[in-house]
């Protein structure tokens, strides 16, 4: 029957909390009501209600596009529909002044909790407790709905591991293990809470500026709706949509690692907040991310690390009764998945935020504990390729399929970003607006002198923040 899963929740918590490798799920999620989301069904379901959506260009170009150089418009899915599939101009609304053979749209990172705030009944369509992970439902995950092209650049998640459902159309996933961070040349700027970026644009990478990414070794997978991609923590990914329309679900499992990141990454925010605030605003920098409302005050930033050193502290202490920190998915550890990444987002605010503060959860299980992870054709490794195979191909993985290592180059580029540093939100101005580009966007640009960015691309490193957090902590032990 459709309720028999090839893995009990049990097991496949197992497997998401140790598996240190990205993998699909298959055959899962064969009942989830959820796989009925697609753009038709959500615009009923939203009832005109209007979404932000992300635009940029399709041309491929040196400079990863990121965020902040991308326009920005309000608009249903309706008209996202009607404007993806071709229709006539008077029913796609905002989005009629932007050319669908030139323009990708993402209406990403979509709290559930928030767009369907008035239907709570549509948050039980999404089931994690499959997945081992009881009460765990669409309340605590986000919607992705995308055109082809759009597409999310390199990073990597300073927190948890992360699980994603692909309900519409297929995506394309290129990860990068932990190990290559050096060869992604990570940099806080654009800035956004515990989102580190890669310099390189993945899709056609600058190996002149950046020669290290000939080291690095990228896992590419194409998901397919109804299958479940495990990213584990600290994998960089970059994504793209490669159909006409798409729609995915995700949701951040929590690691007991977390609580150690958080004071890393209160310490990045108070460093980049004070040194960037401090730099001439006429020099038109947009580095703080759209998702950040504004740059935190010293006070504030100050705050944020005190309480997440506590919450470090203080789940270092072993329990009265001896016992192993609960790993049950209560209200306040719901919440607290919300706030994952962008938590002003989801207003939460340094004196409420329970982010910073949350409880132990989900031990890490013992190496002895862990029995041979059971791949097969419902679970399936995401592998390796060379790097030339990694520019062009990609290891796609059907539904169903029957073997544990999939090989598979489908020979297509990939990718399709612009260069463009003018932070263009909510832009009237259409497809004028999205071209204006800086002059010193040519990858050539010589340098006479070094920036801040370039201070700070060494200052916040991740193996910097790493280690002064180390020593912060050893100071509050001491």
């Amino acid at each position: 029957g459709e309720d028999v899963k090839p893995f009990t929740p049990e097991k496949t918590k197992e497997i998401v909390m140790s598996l240190q490798q990205p993998a699909v799920f298959c055959n899962m999620v064969g009942d989830w009501p959820a796989l009925h989301w697609n753009v038709k069904y959500l615009s009923a379901v939203l009832e005109g209600k209007k979404i932000q959506f992300r635009l940029g260009l399709k041309t491929v170009d040196l400079v990863p596009q990121f965020e902040t150089s991308c326009s920005y418009v309000e608009a249903t899915l309706e008209e996202f529909l009607a404007w993806s599939c071709g229709q006539p101009s008077c029913l796609s609304g905002t989005f009629s002044c932007y050319d669908y053979s030139k323009y990708w749209a993402y209406a990403d990172y979509k709290y559930i909790a928030r767009i369907f705030e008035d239907k709570p009944e549509i948050f039980q369509d999404v089931r994690w407790s499959d997945f081992g992970f009881p009460g765990r439902s669409g309340k605590e995950s986000t919607l992705w709905i995308g055109s082809e092209g759009a597409n999310t650049p390199c990073h990597v998640d300073s927190y948890g591991c992360n699980l994603v459902l692909q309900v519409q159309g297929r995506k394309r996933w290129h990860l990068f293990p932990p190990a290559d961070t050096s060869f992604l040349y990570p940099t806080r700027i654009p800035y956004e809470e515990s989102s580190i970026f890669s310099k390189v644009n993945i899709a056609n990478p600058d190996l002149k500026r950046f020669p290290k990414f000939r080291n690095s070794t990228a896992h590419v997978v194409t998901l397919s709706p109804g299958q479940v991609l495990l990213v584990p923590r600290h994998w960089w990914h970059y994504v793209e949509s490669i159909d006409p329309v798409t729609v995915s679900i995700n949701s951040w499992i929590e690691l007991d690692a977390d609580h150690e990141a958080r004071v890393e990454e209160a310490i990045t925010r108070m460093l980049v907040c004070a040194i960037k605030s401090a730099e001439n605003p006429s020099d038109g920098d947009p580095w703080l991310n759209p998702t950040e409302v504004e740059a935190t005050s010293h006070e504030i930033n100050l705050q944020y690390l005190n309480k997440a050193v506590s919450a470090y502290l203080r789940c270092q202490e072993p329990s009265v009764s001896g016992q192993a920190p609960s790993s049950s998915s209560g209200a306040q550890h719901r919440t607290n998945s919300s706030c994952k990444r962008k938590r002003r987002d989801v207003g939460c605010e340094p004196e409420s935020c329970t982010l910073l503060t949350q409880e132990c959860d989900f031990p890490t299980p013992k190496a002895e504990e862990l029995q041979k992870i059971p791949f097969g054709p419902h679970l399936i490794q995401v592998l390796p390729e060379s790097h030339k195979t990694s520019m062009m191909g990609a290891v796609a993985v059907e539904s169903g399929g029957g073997g544990d290592l999939l090989h598979e180059n489908e020979g297509e580029r990939f990718g399709k970003l612009h260069c463009k540093r003018k932070r263009l939100l909510m832009s009237n101005d259409c497809e004028t607006a999205a071209h204006q580009m800086d002059s010193d966007c040519s990858p050539c640009t010589s340098q006479t002198a070094l920036s801040t960015n370039d201070l700070l691309d060494c200052l916040l490193d991740p193996r910097v923040i790493s280690l002064v957090a180390q020593l912060l902590l050893e100071r509050m032990r001491v």
